[in-house]
């Protein structure tokens, strides 16, 4: 499969005026049900809707095929930034397939509106920017938009394996990496989700918003989560990736919690797991960073349903080799093809484990543990790991979730997690409380 692109020529004739405006309140009350695209935490972000230009991009090619559109869209846009930070003025949204095999499209589209807000020296500041082609449209109004109603008649269905087939999976990754194949695998499962009517994607994404306002929220064509991962941020020279490996399930006793928080710092099979997620990044980043930051010690990150050992690792962008142009050294969306796949999401070593990942799941991950995220004309921007997330499609929704096998895990340990981790986008289905 070589990869192949589709993109709207359009976007070679983008205007765009970006300008300040008053603090219009939630974001997701604004998006209406017309292309919505969403990338939150604490309710600060970007948000958007309707389609200026797109690109839809598969195979081997589609991070390349995708940046080399953005780099032209860009070159070829009128734009009138008054706001200057970063993810003001043009900006594209997009997700990523998982796997070069993957019969699932890529995405990166420009929204016709964004608005977003974000703190600055202690400072929020709000703006709106509008994208015509060949002339800037009116700014519109930033009045709530019609609200996301709560899908009606939701039967929940195994997808590719049952919970008993999918721990005999596990079972058969302990054994490969015993015999040495491998270090680590993560292996992933699927659910499925069907409603009486089509699903309104902003019904969820606003609940999981809600309830985990630590987590990145997004919505990008149909994909739908809040990841706890953030990939990599590119902000004005800066790197930083948050890596997430090793997990155990809360029980919302605050005693019983801040003791398994003390075990999951303390166990070996974690660290062992997490280390391996944290050397792959490091080593992704340093061919594009001046030096790159690893913390001695993970820390335990409390989620509502879970724990993680998270390290943050940071480093310095190098400056391009010989060229110029927008891009300032390499854009985020080059960073995040580089990292993808993590051992946090694969496995190592990488090509091994993700050969085992496929044959061992019997599915295609579409674009479950891809990134997602945003980047802006300079080539900053953030992208996550598309986890805790869902595909929605019509009236069916797919929900994944993933756990890192090593050599010390226990299948129904693994099962237990990985339906801890369809919790989130589960819950955010039904009805409000």
């Amino acid at each position: 499969m070589t990869g192949a692109a589709e993109h709207d020529p359009a976007a070679e004739s983008l205007v765009v005026r970006c300008l300040e405006v008053d603090d219009p309140g939630p974001l997701l009350a604004l998006v209406p049900d017309d292309a919505p695209v969403a990338w939150l935490r604490r309710g600060e972000g970007l948000v958007g809707w309707g389609v200026a230009a797109l690109i839809r991009t598969s195979g081997p090619g589609r991070f390349a095929d995708a940046d080399a559109w953005w780099r032209s869209t860009v070159r070829h846009a009128v734009v009138r930034d008054e706001v200057g930070l970063t993810g003001s003025g043009l900006v594209a949204f997009g997700s990523f397939a998982f796997a070069d095999s993957s019969a699932a499209d890529s995405v990166l589209v420009v929204p016709r509106v964004v608005a977003g807000v974000r703190t600055q020296d202690g400072r929020r500041r709000s703006w709106v920017t509008v994208v015509g082609v060949d002339n800037i449209p009116a700014t519109p109004d930033l009045a709530p938009a019609r609200a996301a109603e709560a899908p009606v008649g939701l039967r929940f269905f195994d997808g590719a394996l049952s919970g008993a087939r999918w721990a005999s999976a596990v079972q058969e990754a302990v054994r490969r990496i015993g015999n040495g194949e491998l270090g680590k695998v993560v292996l992933a499962r699927d659910l499925v989700a069907l409603a009486d009517g089509a699903v309104d994607a902003r019904w969820p994404l606003g609940r999981l918003a809600t309830a985990y306002p630590g987590c990145w929220s997004y919505h990008v064509d149909g994909l739908v989560g809040a990841t706890p991962e953030l990939l990599v941020r590119r902000e004005r020279g800066l790197i930083t990736s948050r890596v997430l490996a090793g997990t155990i399930r809360r029980t919302g006793d605050d005693r019983h919690d801040l003791a398994s928080a003390a075990t999951l710092a303390r166990s070996s099979k974690d660290l062992e797991e997490h280390e391996y997620a944290v050397r792959s990044v490091a080593e992704s980043l340093a061919p594009h960073c001046n030096n790159v930051f690893v913390p001695e010690t993970p820390f335990v990150l409390h989620l509502p349903n879970v724990m993680h050992l998270a390290t943050d690792v940071t480093g310095v962008l190098a400056p391009p080799v010989g060229g110029s142009g927008t891009h300032r050294g390499t854009g985020v969306l080059g960073l995040a093809a580089a990292l993808h796949p993590s051992a946090a999401v694969g496995g190592t070593p990488s090509t091994t484990a993700v050969a085992t990942l496929a044959e061992l799941e019997r599915m295609d991950r579409d674009r479950y543990a891809g990134p997602v995220g945003w980047i802006d004309a300079d080539g900053d921007g953030e992208w996550g790991i598309a986890l805790r997330c869902g595909r929605v499609r019509g009236d069916r929704v797919r929900l994944f979730a993933g756990c890192g096998i090593v050599a010390g895990s226990r299948a129904d340990q693994e099962l237990a997690e990985a339906d801890a981790k369809f919790v989130p986008v589960r819950d955010a289905l039904g009805p409000a409380a």
